[in-house]
């Protein structure tokens, strides 16, 4: 089981798939999640993450289809946030000093028993309760 992070839905939209490899290994990644291949998990805030940066770099149009297609992403899970995800968050931002989207998506995984995170981000690297793994 896989939480997955924005940037590995990211990448592969905003970046040359033949110049940059993290966006080659994301979109590689997310196929086999595709294809049914890897059991993944991720929660709302990551459908905003992707909207929000593909809207302010390559324009409203862009990001609406990127929305739709990430909502219809077949076998990814999406998972609920809830005010005890929230309150986990803020243990978590405090004790690691995480900024708050990134506390969240690893408060979300831990509610919901998922130890690791699929992410180029370093700074989930802080916790000792999630490991951090690249595509």
């Amino acid at each position: 089981m896989f939480y997955v992070d924005s940037n590995i839905f990211i990448y592969p939209i905003i970046y040359d798939q033949t110049a940059i490899p993290e966006a080659r290994k994301s979109r590689d990644f997310l196929l086999e999640i595709a294809l049914g291949k890897i059991e993944a998990y991720t929660s709302p805030l990551t459908w905003d993450e992707v909207t929000w940066i593909v809207r302010r770099i390559l324009g409203v149009d862009i990001s609406l289809n990127q929305g739709r297609r990430f909502l219809s992403f077949p076998n990814l899970k999406l998972l609920a946030i809830k005010r005890t995800t929230v309150l986990k968050a803020q243990e978590i931002m405090e004790k690691y000093e995480l900024k708050p989207r990134d506390a969240l998506h690893a408060a979300t995984a831990l509610e919901n028993k998922i130890t690791t995170i699929v992410s180029y981000d370093e700074d989930f690297d802080k916790l000792n309760m999630i490991k951090r793994v690249e595509p």
